[in-house]
């Protein structure tokens, strides 16, 4: 339980920096790549599944990712 959770974090963290790189933010917040890259996963996750994606891990990588910039991207709107 904990090395999957361990693992879940690990993948949410390089999530959080791809859609980091994408969306051209600041580097070096690690925390905050961790953060955005579980609330991407759980946004593109329940996207995903409204319109009917789904799949292996690479699907969910995927969806993470974009969830991931999604929410970037809305943070900067709010936060402006």
């Amino acid at each position: 339980m904990l090395i999957k959770l361990i693992i879940e974090l690990a993948i949410g963290g390089l999530c959080g920096f791809a859609a980091n790189k994408i969306m051209k933010g600041p580097s070096g917040d690690v925390l905050k790549n961790v953060i955005l890259g579980v609330v991407g996963g759980i946004v593109g996750g329940f996207l995903g599944n409204l319109i009917g994606i789904g799949g292996g891990w690479v699907t969910g990588v995927l969806l993470s990712i974009g969830g991931a910039c999604l929410v970037v991207w809305l943070f900067r709107k709010l936060v402006k």
